[in-house]
């Protein structure tokens, strides 16, 4: 009895590895591959059996007939497709390390044929750019996710890089936060959570999970449920610009018209765009105002053009006048 339970999950597995719809095994084929990696002896009736008891179990085997009859799986949890698609999501967040994306890309792969393995390997590169270096990323996402569920207040140290390449802690002192949600923008990892000023005050803040260092969860409950009860995380990433914080304000921007894909990416198709005349459109969007929002805006060109409130125009102004005043000085660099 033992020794037929152990035989189907062999076959089981073999059909998982070894087969797909163009990769067949038949009969006799499996019989052989029991008997010289398992060392099963079986006749091909008893294979007809297994794979019957596979088939009542809920897998889907296909099944080939004409010169090369055989057996595969016809279908699988992930697709060729899908797993591409996880296997690019890996490659391209930053968060993520080098090393840790070798090893998903691994796992990946065991969901498929081997023969499909490889056509995955081929789209692998881990590209030379950006990636984490902070290998403890995900016991830190781990942490946070229970922190969330068990209602209490997290504490870490936060990160920045110095000259020297290292991540070293912005102050002396940890933070403690508490943490609400986790959510994904510009490649990197989130943390939104409540922070306490030194004033007592207290604010909805975001940090960068890579930068995050030796994080614990703290005995005790977590605050913010006020400010999180009508959280809308979606127009919370829309407001921010790379994640950057500022003060939200309703801006009202003057938009050229074929700018209008430009400004439903960023925004949403909900966004309502007003037609203003002469080729332009208007439309009012509530942004948390920051460096990185005007830098958006110097990105797009004279085609979008800030019409109110009258302060973010003057501090946008600013902002032109204080990178041009920049270049007026002597910006040579010493020599290597």
């Amino acid at each position: 009895m033992a020794e037929d339970k152990l035989r189907i999950l062999y076959i089981r597995d073999m059909l998982m590895r070894d087969t797909d719809n163009k990769h067949v095994l038949s009969a006799k084929q499996i019989a052989e591959k029991l008997s010289d990696e398992h060392d099963f002896s079986c006749d091909r009736k008893t294979i007809y059996k297994d794979i019957s008891r596979l088939e009542e179990y809920g897998m889907k085997i296909g099944k080939t007939g004409g010169s090369h009859p055989g057996y595969y799986v016809e279908e699988r949890e992930f697709s060729l497709p899908e797993l591409k698609l996880l296997v690019d999501a890996v490659q391209a967040s930053r968060f993520i390390t080098a090393e840790k994306s070798r090893d998903l890309i691994k796992k990946l792969e065991g969901l498929t044929s081997r023969y499909h393995a490889e056509r995955l390997q081929r789209q692998v590169f881990i590209y030379n750019r950006v990636k984490a270096e902070n290998e403890s990323i995900f016991d830190t996402v781990d942490t946070l996710h229970e922190a969330i569920l068990q209602n209490r207040k997290v504490r870490f140290f936060y990160c920045r890089w110095n000259m020297k390449k290292q991540l070293v802690p912005r102050k002396e002192e940890p933070y403690v936060v508490s943490p609400w949600s986790m959510t994904w923008s510009h490649e990197n990892y989130y943390l939104v959570g409540v922070y306490e000023l030194e004033d007592g005050s207290r604010e909805v803040r975001h940090f960068r999970v890579d930068k995050m260092m030796q994080t614990e969860t703290l005995d005790q409950p977590r605050e913010g449920k006020k400010e999180f009860s009508s959280f809308d995380q979606t127009a919370f990433a829309r407001k921010t610009f790379s994640m950057y914080g500022g003060p939200t304000v309703n801006v009202q921007m003057k938009c050229r018209e074929d700018l209008a894909g430009v400004i439903i990416d960023r925004f949403g198709k909900e966004t309502m765009l007003f037609p203003a005349g002469d080729g332009y459109f208007s439309v009012n969007v509530d942004i948390a105002v920051s460096q990185q929002f005007f830098g958006w805006i110097t990105g797009v060109g004279d085609g979008i053009q800030i019409a109110g409130p009258e302060d973010v125009r003057r501090e946008y102004k600013k902002y032109l006048s204080g990178i041009l005043e920049s270049y007026d000085g002597d910006v040579s660099v010493p020599e290597r």
